[in-house]
């Protein structure tokens, strides 16, 4: 993480104090930066953009820069750590950085730390408590700089994990969610929900004949509203939040998946059930116990390791589904190299 200052009245370069760059009304030296026009230059020429935060358009205005800025200079009329974590969370896996100004000691410890990541530079006036609040975080990230950040995947298949049923209980009444897509599913081929973003279960299509009910192979009922489920793009979203039109990653007991169009949802109040189970994986350390609220009916089921569904009031403490373990921590659904404890 680096320090600027910002005072064009000092005249020299001195490194020792830890400062990386200096913030002038011109760039002359390698470490000076200035900004024209909400542009933001260092001697060499353009690197980014200046962004003055005020409301939600601002912010957006300085997510589009994410990817084709080097730098994004931030700076909020009114401090606030949400926007910076909302523009962290936007540029995972980008090669922009973020600069953030900031006007008190306390703000460094926020701004650096914002996500467990932290911006990449923090911007201050040449004030002793200010810089040496901000020296401190810049030493505190050298220490910490070697934890190694979580590699986020972009392919077209899922790696499926064996998670064994620990519990089924009796939840209560609840709202359920059905998802209806613009597209028919397959047998075999659901989507991936959970109440842990580490940890989805997948949740089998209404494909398979009942005696009692038809089939709905446009359907998937995914459970409580509170729920994440896997987007087409891998971030999640809450069923709550989901609306006619927004595009769902469908997964197949392969791991194979492809892109579905929401058309309709569809919430009743059901007798619902609690699924707690955990992942079966050779490092038990790093496994816990994660659950998933689904509806208590015949026609909701799961997937075995064999590939066999099976519907969730058949399920038994032991038996072993299909699911996704080792997901990244969220924020606002998209992928963060943070921790992140979900009970």
């Amino acid at each position: 993480m680096e320090l600027w200052l910002r005072d064009d009245g000092i005249t020299d370069h001195d490194s020792s104090r830890g400062i990386d760059r200096y913030w002038r009304n011109s760039a002359q030296n390698e470490q000076d930066i200035c900004v024209k026009d909400g542009k933001l230059y260092d001697v060499n020429g353009l690197i980014g953009a200046r962004i003055i935060i005020s409301d939600g358009e601002s912010q957006n205005e300085g997510i589009q820069y994410i990817g084709t800025a080097d730098w994004l200079l931030v700076e909020c009329e009114t401090w606030s750590m949400i926007p910076l974590e909302n523009l962290i969370a936007a540029r995972e896996g980008s090669h922009t950085k973020i600069a953030a100004v900031i006007t008190s000691p306390i703000q460094a410890q926020g701004a650096g730390y914002a996500l467990q990541q932290g911006v990449d530079a923090l911007v201050v006036d040449n004030h002793h408590e200010l810089i040496e609040a901000a020296l401190s975080v810049k030493s505190q990230r050298f220490e910490t700089h070697s934890t190694s950040a979580l590699t986020i995947e972009n392919s077209g298949s899922e790696t499926l994990a064996h998670l064994e049923v620990l519990r089924v209980e009796d939840a209560g009444l609840g709202d359920r969610y059905c998802l209806d897509f613009l597209s028919l599913l397959h047998q075999n081929e659901g989507v991936l929900v959970g109440s842990s973003s580490e940890t989805l279960v997948l949740v089998h299509s209404e494909t398979v004949p009942s005696t009692f009910v038809p089939t709905r192979p446009f359907r998937v009922n995914a459970g409580s509203p509170h729920s994440y489920i896997l987007m087409a793009d891998r971030t999640t979203k809450y069923l709550s939040e989901l609306v006619a039109g927004d595009v769902v990653r469908a997964v197949n007991i392969e791991g194979q998946t492809r892109e579905i169009v929401l058309g309709r949802i569809k919430i009743e109040q059901r007798p619902m059930l609690k699924i707690s189970c955990i992942a079966t994986n050779n490092d038990s350390r790093k496994n816990k116990e994660v659950h998933v609220f689904l509806q208590q009916a015949e026609t909701v089921r799961l997937i075995d390791f064999e590939g066999a569904v099976k519907s969730v009031t058949e399920l038994h403490a032991g038996d072993v589904v299909l699911g996704q373990h080792g997901l990244e921590a969220r924020h606002l659904g998209v992928a963060i190299s943070s921790a992140v404890e979900e009970r």
